[in-house]
């Protein structure tokens, strides 16, 4: 009978898991179109929904990215109608087989693993895999990070068993796909070959060299001054976004508890003789097999660097969770616990998860926070609500066309008559002997940017004779991160401005 439920137990334990994991994945899937695209996101549109494969590679020339999500996300909008919800779909499948080969990768290395639990490993790694913040936050974004997962689990996945081909495909289509791809496995190849895997590190290097060749013919725009002048020099913020992104809000207190947790299954919750906790082959070890080692040596040269030319940016350490959660869930998996020290773990992971259920999805689900907007960015309500004005100007007017267009494909809006214009627009409307009565303002983005780029287009038009009012367009407190400005001419319908 005990023999019975201890098979039943375990078994109880995974259906619970492949549960919450569903849950999880089906939450995100039910929020891909609750929030309108914020400008990374239009960004994407802009670049991949081209009428041709060649202005695609054109616009790419002068991109901080290298291509292969780009031309992916071009043909998933030739099969399928070019929108939000079809470009967000693109990442939610890649987040759901990102995560099923983190899961599998996790149990394969436990079975290699003197003292490891294979189902237990497979457990953690599949509630780290698809529903902590890092990988939930990138399921339902326009942006390639969950492909990235993807393809550099599939590459750990393959170096792993040493089965070469597939390794050097998916090292091509990771760097390929963003530069932390190429720097992971530009990491990887030093490595393979200090410890004296020439084939492992022939394989890798070469298949970075169409990345690298990429880089080179888009040095000029990537070595520029301005390019990625958002990034800062790294400093402890860089740390507390990063484990804000892996643990969910208020980390460093989070992590504390973590620790604490650690502290007490350390001293009352492990079995007085633990059994031999190396692995079945000698070598090479967890860290190196899981990939993890290779990571964090590229973790380190990205930081190093990023003094000079600033690189480190929290969202593209995701390319970490392919080698952490194998590598912790395979840890976690060994560790000779009491029934006190399951009990303290399993309380503290049931904690976590609940925490998660809300952290994950803060800036996905408007019922939680209020207002909708992703990244402090709300295009979509502007649109919406100017879309029948003749006269809309921003600075940031190709961002507010490409999200006009994706309101159209949703059906949300009619086509509008007059795109949106820019400064050079609105100045040559001022010139002219035909003022409108009313003309609009907008943008989108946190309150000091918006206050900054409306300013400079306030004070052209109000130098014509036009009074300017912030005005309101989803309810007061409902639209943080839309701001409008009403300008109305103040001059008599016959002066000489007419």
């Amino acid at each position: 009978m005990s023999g019975a439920l201890g098979v039943v137990r375990p078994r109880l334990g995974l259906v619970l898991v492949v549960l919450v994991c569903s849950v999880f994945a089906l939450r995100a899937l039910l929020l891909i179109d609750a929030t309108g695209l914020w400008s990374d996101e239009l960004y994407t549109v802009g670049k991949s929904f081209q009428p041709s494969y060649a202005a695609l590679l054109a616009m790419l020339r002068l991109d901080t990215h290298p291509p292969l999500y780009y031309s992916l996300v071009w043909i998933w909008g030739r099969v399928l109608p070019a929108s939000a919800v079809t470009l967000r779909l693109f990442s939610w499948l890649a987040y759901l087989a990102g995560g099923l080969l983190i899961t599998a990768q996790a149990g394969a290395l436990a079975r290699r693993w003197s003292g490891a639990k294979p189902r237990l490993a497979v457990a953690a790694a599949a509630l780290m895999a698809f529903c902590s913040p890092y990988p939930v936050r990138f399921a339902i974004e326009g942006k390639g990070y969950a492909l990235l997962v993807l393809l550099v689990a599939l590459a750990w996945w393959w170096r792993q068993r040493h089965q070469w081909l597939g390794y050097g495909i998916s090292v091509v289509l990771a760097a390929l796909t963003h530069y932390y791809g190429l720097f992971l496995f530009a990491a990887a190849a030093v490595w393979d070959g200090w410890r004296g895997r020439r084939r492992a590190s022939l394989v890798a290097s070469v298949g970075l060299v169409p990345a690298l060749l990429w880089m080179v013919q888009a040095s000029a725009y990537l070595m520029r001054n301005g390019t990625g002048a958002w990034i800062g020099r790294p400093d402890f913020a860089l740390l507390e976004d990063t484990l804000a992104r892996a643990l969910g809000l208020w980390p460093l207190p989070k992590l504390a508890l973590l620790l604490l947790v650690a502290v007490v299954v350390a001293r009352a919750g492990l079995q007085a003789s633990p059994p031999d906790q190396n692995p079945r082959s000698e070598s090479p070890g967890l860290a190196d097999r899981s990939g993890l080692t290779p990571s964090l040596l590229m973790v380190g040269g990205v930081v190093a660097m990023s003094f000079w030319k600033p690189m480190a940016f929290s969202r593209y350490f995701v390319v970490l969770l392919p080698a952490l959660i194998p590598w912790l869930a395979v840890r976690l998996s060994a560790l000779p616990l009491t029934q006190r020290g399951r009990g303290v773990v399993a309380l503290a992971a049931a904690a976590l998860v609940l925490s998660w259920w809300w952290h994950s999805f803060c800036e996905l689900d408007p019922a939680v926070n209020g207002h909708g907007a992703r990244e402090a960015d709300q295009f979509q309500l502007v649109s919406r609500a100017l879309a029948a004005e003749p006269h809309r100007f921003s600075r940031r007017e190709r961002l507010f066309n490409l999200s006009d267009r994706m309101e159209v494909a949703a059906g949300r809006m009619a086509q509008p008559e007059v795109p949106w214009g820019g400064a050079s627009e609105l100045d040559q409307l001022l010139v002219s002997s035909a003022l409108p009565d009313e003309l609009w303002l907008a943008d989108s983005g946190d309150v000091e940017g918006t206050r900054r780029r409306l300013k400079a287009l306030r004070r052209r038009a109000e130098g014509a004779s036009y009074r300017c009012q912030k005005a309101e367009i989803a309810g007061s407190g409902s639209a943080p991160y839309a701001q409008v400005q009403q300008c109305q001419l103040e001059v008599p319908l016959h002066s000489e401005h007419r």
